[in-house]
């Protein structure tokens, strides 16, 4: 072989070994031995040994240092990478700290946040203690006021009542006890009076009053007649567009009367156990007449008869709708059957002394409530 030759050789093994310091990272090479007579830039014929074996030699070195680079740059990669790996670590660290300094500059926010807002709540709390301070005192001067305002009511009230109870007192000693009315202005369900006399058991009876209304539809239920057990013993009623009834024992018979027109009128009706047979009389004047209301049947003892309401309960369950709407007089009861003629003599004023022998009707025997109200009434004095 030539000497240009192996300089060409040479020079091709620098520039390999070069290019593989520079180029390991991304290239892999493979040597492998080759004949002499293959290589193309060394195929001049080699003229003696002795230079030949110079360049092997050389070769060889070359190889060994190609394989200590490649060693070194194995080196340098593991260092650069546990290098990049502590980098990492500092720029999370470096990440963390402004973190930190935030959690630390909102904890401080927050602390000075919450002094402010005791700061206000203690000033509202003065405020509201002061105000209330300020209504307790205004309370006790208008508490003071009141009770000295209301003493003076009351000693006026006192004084009227006083006036109003010895003028009835002295209207009362100079009217007799029969001559009087019971007016009910409203339909209302508390509004009343109740006859303070018990019955007897009646096996007979007459009942007679005097009446005076306006209300439409129905005048109500003048009076009703409650036993433990039984709440229609005995009951007159008009309600809604019904005729007026009379019931015994919650039995039914229906009444000829006419009377809602604002005029006073006198009705009697009268009943007997016998055959249930019973009357009806307006303005003295038989209207109709029937039997089979209740027959055999006695009106018990014990109850309470109450003027104005319908008894749905003994002395109470009042209904308004069923509620007696104007004035009422004289209401009698006896434990028989009138006669036509007495009965006609009560309505024309004719029978001073005829009475009920049951109910009579005085003002000691019947109280008045929920504002029912009682007047003086002469019945064949003020008639219409």
């Amino acid at each position: 072989m030539s000497r240009g030759a192996l300089s060409r050789c040479l020079v091709l093994f620098f520039l390999l070994a070069e290019a593989a310091a520079q180029e390991f990272a991304q290239t892999r090479f493979i040597c492998t031995s080759i004949p002499l007579e293959m290589d193309p830039l060394c195929s001049t014929p080699m003229q003696n040994s002795g230079p030949v074996e110079d360049i092997k030699g050389t070769i060889l070195q070359l190889r060994e240092t190609i394989l200590q680079q490649k060693e070194t740059i194995m080196n340098q990669k593991e260092t650069i990478r546990e290098l990049t790996a502590k980098l990492s670590r500092c720029e999370s660290q470096s990440m963390l700290e402004p973190t930190q300094y935030n959690r630390a500059n909102t904890t401080a926010q927050t602390n000075t946040l919450k002094d402010l807002l005791q700061n206000k709540i203690d000033d509202l709390e003065k405020q509201v203690l002061s105000r209330v301070n300020s209504l307790e005192e205004t309370k006790n001067i208008v508490r003071n006021d009141t009770t000295e305002n209301r003493g003076k009511i009351e000693n006026a009230l006192n004084s009227l009542h006083q006036r109003i109870s010895d003028l009835e007192k002295g209207q009362k000693n100079s009217r007799p006890t029969d001559k009087f009315q019971i007016t009910f202005p409203l339909r209302t369900n508390y509004m009343y009076a109740k006859v303070k006399k018990s019955l007897p058991e009646m096996y007979a009876m007459t009942v007679c009053v005097w009446l005076k209304s306006l209300a439409s539809p129905g005048v109500g239920t003048p009076f009703s007649y409650a036993v433990p057990g039984q709440a229609n013993e005995l009951v007159l009623i008009e309600w809604g567009n019904n005729p007026m009834e009379i019931l015994i024992n919650d039995k039914v018979a229906k009444l000829p009367f006419v009377i809602n027109d604002g005029k006073w009128h006198h009705i009697c009706v009268t009943w007997s156990t016998r055959d249930g047979v019973w009357e009806a009389y307006q303005e003295g004047l038989k209207r109709g007449n029937g039997e089979n209301l209740a027959p055999w049947h006695p009106i018990k003892p014990g109850g309470i008869m109450v003027l104005g309401q319908e008894q749905d309960m003994l002395g109470g369950g009042f209904d308004a709708t069923q509620a007696f709407v104007g004035e009422m007089s004289h209401f009698h009861m006896w434990d028989r059957v009138l006669t036509p003629g007495e009965v006609y003599s009560l309505a024309n004023c004719s029978a001073k002394n005829l009475i009920g022998n049951v109910i009579a009707w005085t003002e000691a025997n019947v109280d008045i409530y929920g504002g029912a109200t009682k007047w003086t009434f002469e019945a064949c004095r003020q008639i219409n």
